[in-house]
């Protein structure tokens, strides 16, 4: 009886021990692993890596809201108008150098310019230092102020743009479809070919810069030319261009020059007077320039509430 009593007792003492460890097991289940959003700084400030990926995204945009008036008819004209846009970049390393995309999306408020219809503002995959899609060309960097016009284009394009620091220099093919400041498309038709080149130079304070742009469907071309100099408290700039005709690169007139220099008045607020003469600014049906001129003066105020 002693014998059986005691193999019974450590029976049972096995089977409570056994029974304790796996409850224990189940209760002390580690929690999965959390993986936090990490800064990516490989492709400047505001890219962080899309958890699960090594590829690196950022999200930006802004909203615009103007009030226009005017009363240079016999009746006063006022006009309020609000924009929103919206971009998505990305970048990841490979081994033919940098590759990236960027997608952006925009809006007027209804009433406004496109009545409210989201568009694709831009569309376009990078590759080292080449580009295929949809963006706007070089002709889009303007003057610092608000009162120049030195022409702006979002084209279809294929190129590639070299950077050595102070040495920039590029070419790209593109998808004409109207001259410069005609509305729709006037061409026609969706072979109309652009060739677009520029090249700029930083030289310290003062930086020169030199684009030229070529209709295949008109056979006429401009050439545009900007100086930038850092002189006293401010900026100067001095820009020019010349146009063979009217074309998909400029047609506001047969030339013109434009000049403005942003006084930087305090760290956050400056202001920028500027002044634009055009010669010739009519043209025909063949793209011929006519006589008339034309100026355009102004000032812009801009204030910096916050960084970024």
């Amino acid at each position: 009886m002693n014998i059986k009593s005691l193999l019974l007792g450590s029976a049972a003492a096995v089977a409570a021990v056994s029974g304790a460890q796996a409850a224990d097991a189940i209760v002390a289940a580690s929690p999965e692993p959390v993986e936090y959003v990490r800064v990516c700084d490989a492709f400047g400030a505001g890219y962080f890596y899309i958890p699960g990926t090594e590829t690196c995204l950022k999200v930006g945009g802004y909203v615009r809201f103007e009030l226009q008036f005017n009363d240079h008819d016999d009746s006063k004209n006022w006009n309020a108008r609000t924009r929103g846009k919206v971009s998505f970049s990305t970048k990841s390393d490979t081994e033919y150098g940098a590759l990236g995309s960027t997608v952006t999306m925009r809006t007027w408020a209804e009433g406004d310019y496109n009545g409210g219809q989201v568009e694709l503002d831009q569309a376009f995959i990078t590759l080292g230092g080449f580009k295929v899609g949809y963006d706007y060309n070089w002709w889009d960097t303007d003057l610092i102020g608000e009162t120049d016009d030195l022409g702006s284009n979002r084209l279809n394009m294929i190129g590639y743009d070299y950077n050595s620091g102070n040495l920039e220099a590029g070419a790209y093919v593109e998808e004409l479809t109207k001259r410069y400041s005609e509305s729709g498309t006037t061409y026609g038709e969706n072979d109309a070919v652009g060739l677009d080149a520029s090249v700029k130079y930083n030289f310290g304070a003062l930086t020169a810069w030199v684009i030229g742009g070529y209709d295949f469907h008109v056979n006429d071309g401009s050439v545009r030319a900007i100086v930038s100099a850092d002189i006293g408290p401010g900026t100067f700039e001095l820009a020019g261009i010349y146009s063979s005709g009217a074309n998909a690169y400029y047609d506001l007139g047969e030339w013109t020059v434009a000049t403005d220099y942003q006084l930087k008045v305090t760290d956050k607020f400056s202001v920028t007077p500027g002044f634009q003469y055009w010669k010739n600014v009519g043209y025909n049906s063949a793209g011929n320039f006519g006589g008339g001129d034309a100026y355009r003066a102004g000032v812009t105020l801009d204030y910096k509430i916050a960084e970024g």
